[in-house]
């Protein structure tokens, strides 16, 4: 990239927080310092330097613009404290800023190093509404295995409620406490609790990879699941489409007993699948029924072969993905989820 006019318009945010400067932590926004010749002889230009993207505080209080930049004479990102004096650095010759390693503590910075956080948009702005799809079926009909295979080929993002609340807990969030002590004490956590990480969890990887498809497994379950949805999403909001994989009892049962071999779930098995199969009837099915009653519900035949029902799978999903994501090969995870190649061993 060596021309100005290749270069694509910088249209991301910065955000650095938990610095031992305070003055470090903060916004930072495409900058817009006019252009100008860097220590490297390179000459910037409007939100770029030395050829990379350039940033400056959104408070507007650094006294250098821009205030995260890439150096090419020391082949690293720097930022800088308000003075102008560079606080931390990574070296490397990254195409952004990196976010996945701890950056290095220069002269003028103090431990720890800040934390950086890419944002596709801006956070101080309302995030962009997500494009969903429930995923309803029977246990043992593919929802995990087909939604996988759409997250690693296709690019969509693939939520779990169930995971959800897993993660929120491990991570000792703002609700861990309260979700924890519904599941001590064999209760449902609520509704309310659950879609709010749902639509946590779809604007932060909204802002973070740009990404806005998801596929929520097995959500809604239940009336109340989709009460607490329209309530938390507006009653407004249209109400998503809906894939519903259909697949007889008989080949229910015989999946189940067969994954029981490797999965090491302790409820796969009949007496546990026939249990979870009333339960599926009794208080997922009338929200199909509600689904297919307004056009939005799109039912797929899973009883088929693994390739075949993908096929369909990526049929309905195709709209919204990447083509240059729909045309590459399978990759070797995607064969194994295919019933293509064996799964590794252990």
């Amino acid at each position: 990239m060596s021309k100005t006019n290749e270069l694509k318009p910088n249209t991301f945010f910065i955000e650095v927080s938990g610095a031992g400067l305070p003055e470090v932590d903060g916004l930072f926004v495409p900058s817009t310092a006019p252009p100008a010749e860097s220590e490297s002889g390179s000459l910037s230009s409007l939100g770029y330097w030395n050829e990379k993207m350039a940033w400056d505080r959104a408070d507007g209080k650094s006294e250098r613009s821009p205030a995260l930049s890439f150096s090419n004479s020391y082949t690293s990102w720097r930022i800088c404290r308000l003075d102008g004096h560079l606080a931390y650095d990574t070296n490397g010759d990254d195409e952004m800023p990196p976010t996945d390693i701890e950056w290095h503590v220069y002269k003028k910075g103090v431990a720890p190093a800040p934390k950086v956080v890419l944002h596709h948009y801006d956070p101080r702005l309302p995030c962009p509404p997500p494009n969903v799809i429930f995923v309803l079926g029977g246990p043992g009909a593919g929802k995990g295995t087909m939604c996988e295979l759409a997250e690693s080929q296709l690019g969509w993002s693939h939520l779990s409620t169930g995971e959800l609340l897993r993660a929120e807990c491990e991570s000792g969030g703002a609700i861990a406490a309260t979700i924890e002590e519904h599941i001590t004490a064999g209760k449902l956590v609520p509704n309310e609790i659950m879609v709010t990480l749902l639509k946590s969890e779809m604007e932060r990887l909204t802002r973070t990879t740009g990404k806005n498809n998801f596929l929520l497994d097995g959500f809604p379950r239940s009336p109340a699941n989709l009460e607490a949805w329209r309530e938390i999403f507006t009653e407004e909001a249209e109400l998503p489409k809906m894939l519903y994989f259909e697949c007889p009892f008989e080949i229910l049962e015989k999946r189940i007993l067969g994954r029981a071999k490797w999965s090491g779930r302790s409820d796969d098995n009949v007496e546990s699948l026939k249990l979870r199969f009333d339960t599926f009837k009794a208080e997922t099915l009338p929200i199909v029924e509600l689904f297919r009653s307004r056009e939005k519900c799109v039912e797929v035949d899973t009883s088929q072969g693994r390739e075949a029902v993908y096929s369909l799978v990526a049929d309905q999903l195709a709209e919204h993905t990447d083509s240059e994501l729909a045309a590459k090969p399978l990759t070797e995870r995607a064969e194994v989820l295919l019933g293509l190649r064996p799964y590794p061993k252990k």
